[in-house]
């Protein structure tokens, strides 16, 4: 069996690091191992819809910021599929077939959705659309074959759900889906990036954010601005490393050759944790490392961005490309769903020559 991917990003606002290191990087590090058959990457714009229905032009600025920051990070169009979901009007007709497989007292226990509608404060105006994502992002996942999904901790509920779906429609209509599986982030640090403010993710929608297309300025007014220990008051006081933001960006960004570049006082992030627990080493000293290392990852990012900013019909022309190579791939997944259904009527000369036979009997 071909070893496929597919994974995306809502385009609600530009991506930022925590995006970049629970994602994007381990997508490019995918795309050049030569381990994968095909890889999809989606702009999903249908889904951002769902709870955007009413500010349409914030999701179509927002595909290109998202396309950029694809192309900026080291995706490249071709070795890896980059399309836009709403072009691909076969996954409107799977989720509709998916629909009949699921209750809507499982989509009211899924995690994932029980949060994000808290978090936008939906209570019981919650948009048919946005409920359903989950059966959507199953349509997805099986339109283009995939048998790995890169994802957060945080999505593993809405995979397992598709995962449900898989089962469901395979054992009523024969083995037809592929069962996709996870594929986690490999550093546990890059498994959620906390905002800068603290608070327990980074989120475009809480302004908390450290964007992959911030400039050196702005990185470091951000970076000089995070929440650290509380109780960190002086130089010499102890300070905490555990649910220190500065800590979890330096465990997700650092290596030990950084500190010979930018910090030579110290061999390795252990022992900069273990100076700052003890005391004797202030919070600022720490920022100013932990600037260094974002724009030493940072600024090759920039610099492509640079160059595909120059050309921007060319970068929708990639998206027009990857959508049409795209559809194709879900336009057969989808015969194939309507055959396994017994719903392919005019593909089905068999079907056809029966009945014509029982009526002029």
């Amino acid at each position: 069996m071909a070893k496929i991917i597919l994974t995306g990003d809502r385009p609600t606002g530009r991506l930022h690091v925590g995006h970049y290191a629970g994602s994007l990087k381990r997508r490019v590090e995918l795309q050049e191992s030569g381990e994968y058959d095909q890889i999809f990457i989606m702009i999903a714009d249908a889904q951002a819809l769902t709870d955007n229905a009413d500010n349409p032009e914030k999701v179509r600025q927002n595909i290109i910021e998202v396309a950029l920051d694809y192309l900026s990070a080291g995706l490249d169009p071709a070795k890896s599929t980059l399309f836009i979901q709403s072009q691909i009007p076969q996954l409107c007709e799977l989720s509709f077939y998916y629909m009949n497989l699921v209750t809507v007292s499982r989509l009211q226990r899924n995690p994932t959705v029980k949060a994000e509608i808290q978090m936008r404060n939906f209570e019981t105006s919650i948009p048919v659309g946005f409920f359903t994502y989950p059966i959507s992002q199953a349509a997805d996942i099986t339109a283009f074959k995939a048998t790995t999904v890169p994802v957060g901790e945080d999505q593993m509920p809405m995979i397992e759900q598709t995962r449900e779906i898989v089962h469901k429609f395979n054992t009523i209509y024969g083995e037809t889906l592929v069962m996709p599986d996870v594929l986690l982030p490999d550093n546990k640090a890059c498994m959620r990036l906390p905002g800068i403010d603290g608070k327990a993710k980074m989120s475009k929608s809480l302004g908390n954010c450290i964007y992959l297309s911030d400039t050196e300025e702005d990185v470091r007014k951000k970076i000089m601005s995070m929440f650290t220990d509380p109780n960190h008051l002086k130089v010499e006081d102890p300070g905490q490393v555990e649910g220190n933001p500065v800590f979890i960006y330096l465990d997700a960004f650092c290596r030990d050759e950084h500190f010979a570049r930018f910090l030579p006082e110290y061999q390795n992030l252990d022992e900069l944790k273990a100076h700052y627990t003890r005391g004797g080493l202030g919070d600022v000293k720490v920022k100013k490392f932990l600037n260094n290392v974002i724009q030493d990852e940072l600024a090759p990012i920039r610099e492509r961005r640079k160059k595909y900013e120059a050309d921007i019909p060319a970068v929708y022309q990639m998206l027009k490309e990857g959508s049409r190579k795209a559809e194709e791939v879900a336009a057969q997944t989808l015969a194939d769903v309507k055959q396994a259904m017994k719903i392919n009527y005019f593909d089905d000369q068999a079907l056809i020559e029966e009945q014509a036979r029982r009526f002029q009997a």
